[in-house]
């Protein structure tokens, strides 16, 4: 059974739900950013009464020691769990390596089979001249067996008037003799020719065996690499749930500590600072929230109206397969033939954009910032917008990814970059060598930032002033994030300039 995600005529039906996400679920990013940088706010602390505060003043140092230890808990808690979720991150594109893999192998066999095509019409024309070339040659003996002109016998010269009848003669049975040589070297031409093609025959079909073959095991290898991120998924999700539960355990005895080591006194101090310092932090969301907000309406306008960008993005999407195609769907093995259509590959290079410089760069930042608030969608996005996301086994199932319509960040990227014609693989790893790199500390606006060995886990476009835009993880939305410095690759990817 196929499992294409999200294309053809279902994107119609989609195309409504995706615009109420893009409205109302930029609302639902915002805050979701906010809430991001209101947690490095903590929640209010106690506000004691002056009674409260005279009465523990004994009891400010007893808690000190544990304070120090529960936060050591905590912080290797979150080491855990970030370790955790590096893993997650790289079992997934595993996955989709191995479904890049598979459709590469497919586009092998179609074009072989084609070739197998070619040399059977060949094997059929070569016939054709054969008997062509054995018919006149046929005709040729009869002629010359009823007429007696095809051997330069002494009767041929009987009757001659003289000298020169004789060599009219002669020169006239050497040119039937040249007519037979000139049949024969045919009739062993189109033989050569015949023998030639029926080798390429056989050497294009060994050829296309070999490619299907080969696709057969690009396919098992990415029903195996399914079936071990589904295993791993399940056990890692398992411990991250244990080490959440001692994280909470830690977190609420650091709440208790805190309070009996500050004091009541400090508590008050405390939460005056904090009322400040939550004052402050709300201006600034509310701040950023607006300008977000204001910059995604005006680049979806600027994304709508731009029809080039569209057309380029259509065109780059075009007659390739949908990368959560596992199933070949394109043969008829009803009978003894199968019928291949061609797909075109997805690129793995660097294509030639329709746009270059900084109009370019602002084209793939409007195509991107134009998807704020849209969810993430594991295995979801291709170049006309997002799509259906897919099964995991795992974490993005909990979440539901497999139905909802959004991006994961690979499939953000190729959305982005397809308005200028250019066309990437749902792999974060092949987007690492797609375009020019450069050394992270040269990064510009537009240029793709990568995490993870090999860029194995994660991918995000640079927006600069130290902001880049992403499709994070399961559960959250397209949106704007500070960079993340921890776990970068050395280089950037650079794809216009």
């Amino acid at each position: 059974m196929s499992r294409r995600a999200f294309g053809g005529t279902r994107r119609s039906a989609f195309s409504s739900t995706v615009r109420l996400l893009v409205g109302a679920g930029l609302v639902a990013a915002l805050l979701a950013a906010a809430s991001g940088t209101a947690a490095a706010v903590p929640p209010p602390p106690p506000n004691p009464s002056d009674s409260d505060i005279a009465a523990a003043g004994t009891r400010v140092e007893d808690q000190l020691g544990a304070v120090g230890a529960l936060i050591n808990q905590v912080a290797a808690a979150n080491e855990q769990l970030a370790q955790l979720d590096a893993d997650v991150a790289v079992k997934r594109e595993d996955v989709n390596k191995a479904l890049v893999d598979l459709q590469n192998a497919r586009d092998a066999a179609d074009v072989a089979a084609q070739l197998v095509g070619i040399a059977q019409q060949a094997l059929t024309d070569a016939g054709t001249q054969i008997q062509a070339a054995q018919q006149k040659f046929n005709d040729f003996a009869v002629s010359s067996y009823t007429q007696g002109t095809g051997v330069a016998s002494v009767s041929s010269f009987l009757g001659a008037t003289g000298p020169e009848d004789v060599l009219d003669r002669a020169q006239v049975l050497k040119v039937l003799s040249n007519n037979q040589n000139a049949v024969l070297d045919g009739l062993q031409r189109a033989r050569t020719e015949q023998a030639n093609r029926d080798s390429t025959a056989r050497e294009s079909k060994q050829q296309a065996d070999a490619a299907a073959s080969d696709a057969e095991s690009k396919k098992a290898e990415a029903e195996d690499a399914i079936a071990a991120a589904r295993v791993a998924l399940q056990q890692q999700a398992d411990e991250k749930v244990a080490i959440e539960s001692q994280r909470d355990s830690a977190q609420s005895q650091l709440d208790a500590a805190r309070t009996d080591v500050a004091g009541l006194q400090d508590q008050r101090v405390a939460y005056t600072s904090w009322e400040q310092q939550k004052a402050a932090e709300d201006a600034a969301i509310a701040a950023a929230a607006s300008a977000a907000r204001q910059a995604a309406v005006q680049a979806a306008a600027r994304v709508a109206a731009n029809q080039a960008a569209s057309a380029a993005a259509a065109a780059a999407a075009a007659g390739q397969r949908s990368h959560t195609d596992i199933d070949d769907d394109d043969s008829d093995s009803s009978g003894g033939t199968t019928t291949t259509t061609p797909k075109k590959p997805r690129s793995s290079g660097q294509s030639t954009p329709s746009v270059t410089g900084s109009a370019a760069v602002e084209l793939v930042i409007d195509r991107g910032m134009s998807q704020l608030g849209v969810p993430y969608s594991w295995g979801g996005g291709d170049e006309n917008g997002p799509t259906k996301g897919i099964r995991d086994g795992g974490v993005a199932d909990t979440y539901g990814d497999y139905n909802k319509v959004g991006f994961d960040c690979s499939g953000l990227m190729i959305y982005a970059f397809a308005g200028l014609g250019i066309s990437l693989p749902h792999y974060t790893g092949y987007q690492y060598t797609a375009g020019k790199q450069v050394p992270t500390s040269d990064m510009k606006r537009g240029d793709m930032l990568f995490y993870g060995a090999n860029a194995s886990q994660h991918v995000a476009l640079y927006l600069g002033d130290g902001k880049m835009l992403e499709a994070p993880q399961s559960g959250d939305v397209v949106k704007i994030s500070p960079v993340r410095y921890g776990g970068m690759t050395p280089y950037a990817v650079r794809m216009v300039s």
